[in-house]
């Protein structure tokens, strides 16, 4: 159907701004840029692509573009109207077209009182009043007025979710571990094995220990199988101690909307931290999901930096130009690698280990949001839209998957570096630096060498001045050489604290958010999960009958599965490797 015809917009594959670009990418794939000449032939290139603000500096010098692929791109974006529908998110428009919400993730964080309205009721005395209950009873936790059910103080916060309900947050307790409260223990059970549970609570004394139940419904099949797995090992060990009302009341809180289901559970309302429909998962660590465990591990104070952070980057993206604009550039960016220059895999290099839970909180972000085949119309996209995102912190991944990076496919870098360290090891002198130059030389290294690679000729001249015969040269040197012209951006803070953290949690959800704006489709659902969540039931039914009757099998004509499915779920019920046919 043709969108002038049936009244709705352009899809942006249609517009004069999109094959503006296509055209400029076919010059660029004929004569590609070489990125030893780019910066050789213009001085004020890293000068002319980087931005520098009070908290974060970006450098996308060494990305495949020039002037004009920028000024083409953020054509694009003025065709998209991405200005428009920034905005539109912030205000609370219902921008999630399919389950009907607004996308207000950033209204979690506004420290002003300027209304934001959903339905016409301002969400933002509801927010506060949420952080405020936070604030309370973090405090009481960690001062001792709360204590568990033999009056030991908590210790030890578990919280249990999946998904969105775990990445976020704990990408933010491993950045900010290091300024967590003194004996203050915060760990995650977020995977349906057993094997999770019984590892992160294996050293824990019950007495000591508090269980956040972390579900807007309070239905999810993996948290609600771990919240009765919890509440089943604290009544186990603390059965002497108290009556199963006092240990629920005194060891389990909630973070969730659904208040029947919480009280079924057993959890005293009074206990549980409410957010609303306009937070999805994956946006959600700066609710109550987060922000409740983050307390208690960092104290009330720190917890709320983070919202700091991430507030000055959603008042950087709101009002900053585009051409000054991170989170635009970044996406923007990302779109010209992934639909002009087809590479659709992007490793995320944090150079800083408490950073490295940042990569699997980025891969939700961006995979959940924005792996769609239709667009907010219903329409198949003619594009790709998404890409691949993995990572791990520097150096650990040179010695991992860096080959690849380096002379295998073509994959775009984002290399993060943080200017002091946390735990300052080892001295700077004339003879040695310490574990964070050491770190920080390794950054500007590998993007230098993924920009501008070794020749041929290179090559040889190094191996004739190492003595090397011609024979070893003519025959090692083809594997030496580093083709160079490989993608990466980096971006700077000068510390880790909590308000960087919060920053960068931000970005990743803006940057995220332009691409989807951009691409017309709906970054903020994710029906994509829901096939095989439905597929999961009817797997688990057939258990359920094996448990009831120890000759049951699966048939695969009889109970609706192929035959492969027979197998293994068969295999899986007698606990042994399939039979040979």
């Amino acid at each position: 159907m043709d969108a002038s015809i049936s009244g709705l917009p352009r899809p942006i594959n249609k517009t004069g701004a999109w094959r503006a670009l296509l055209l400029h990418s076919l010059g660029r794939k004929i004569k590609p840029l070489n990125m030893r000449k780019a910066f050789a032939n213009d001085p004020e290139r890293s000068k002319d692509m980087s931005v520098r603000t009070e908290h974060a500096f970006y450098d996308y010098s060494r990305q495949l573009v020039t002037g004009k692929t920028m000024d083409l791109l953020f054509k694009l974006a003025e065709a998209a109207d991405l200005k428009g529908k920034i905005e539109a998110m912030f205000t609370g428009e219902k921008i999630n077209r399919t389950e009907n919400r607004a996308v207000l993730h950033t209204a979690l964080r506004q420290s002003s009182d300027e209304p934001v309205c959903v339905d016409g009721q301002d969400v933002i005395p509801g927010i506060k009043d949420v952080l405020a209950k936070i604030k309370q009873f973090s405090e009481e936790i960690l001062g001792g007025k709360r204590t568990g059910v033999s009056d030991k103080q908590i210790k030890n916060i578990v919280a249990i979710g999946i998904g969105g309900s775990y990445l976020g947050p704990e990408y933010l307790a491993e950045a900010c571990r290091a300024h967590a409260v003194d004996g203050m223990n915060l760990r995650f059970v977020a995977n349906v094995d057993g094997a999770n549970f019984a590892q992160q609570t294996a050293d824990l004394d019950a007495e000591e220990t508090m269980f956040i139940i972390v579900s807007k419904t309070f239905t999810t099949a993996e948290t609600m199988m771990n919240a009765k797995t919890a509440k089943q090992w604290a009544l186990e060990k603390l059965a002497d101690k108290g009556s199963v009302e006092a240990i629920i009341k005194k060891h389990f809180v909630a973070a969730s909307t659904a208040t029947d289901l919480v009280a079924k559970f057993g959890i005293d309302t009074a206990n549980m931290f409410g957010f609303w429909d306009w937070v999805g998962g994956r946006y959600s660590a700066t609710s109550a999901v987060g922000m409740l465990p983050l307390a208690l591990f960092l104290g009330y104070e720190k917890a709320e930096e983070i919202l700091r952070g991430a507030e000055w980057m959603d008042n950087h993206f709101r009002n900053t130009p585009f051409s000054s604009n991170i989170p635009v550039i970044a996406g923007l960016v990302d779109i010209w690698n992934i639909n002009f220059l087809g590479t659709r895999v992007r490793a995320l290099l944090p150079y800083f280990q408490p950073l490295l839970k940042l990569a699997p909180h980025t891969q939700q972000v961006e995979m959940e949001s924005n792996g769609k085949r239709v667009d907010l119309y219903g329409r198949i996209v003619k594009y790709f839209t998404g890409e691949v995102v993995f990572g791990e912190p520097g150096t650990n991944g040179q010695h991992s998957f860096y080959q690849l990076l380096h002379q295998g496919m073509k994959v775009t870098a984002d290399f993060i570096a943080v200017l002091k360290p946390q735990y300052p090891l080892g001295k700077d002198s004339a003879d040695s630096v310490s574990h964070h130059r050491e770190l920080n030389a390794n950054v500007v290294a590998q993007a230098d060498a993924l920009a501008f690679g070794k020749t041929l000729e290179e090559v040889v001249a190094e191996l004739e001045q190492a003595g090397k015969t011609p024979e070893k040269i003519a025959s090692l040197a083809p594997h030496k050489v580093f083709t160079g012209n490989r993608p990466s951006s980096t971006l700077l803070v000068e510390e880790l604290t909590p308000f960087e953290a919060g920053l960068l949690l931000a970005f990743t959800e803006h940057r995220t958010a332009v691409k989807g704006f951009i691409w017309g489709i709906n970054s903020f659902d994710q029906w994509g999960v829901e096939l095989g969540k439905a597929l999961g039931v009817k797997v688990r039914n057939l258990f359920k009958k094996a448990n009831a009757d120890p000759n049951f099998r699966v048939i695969a004509a009889e109970d609706g599965v192929v035959p492969s499915t027979a197998r293994i779920t068969n295999a899986m019920i007698e606990g042994e490797l399939p039979k040979a046919a």
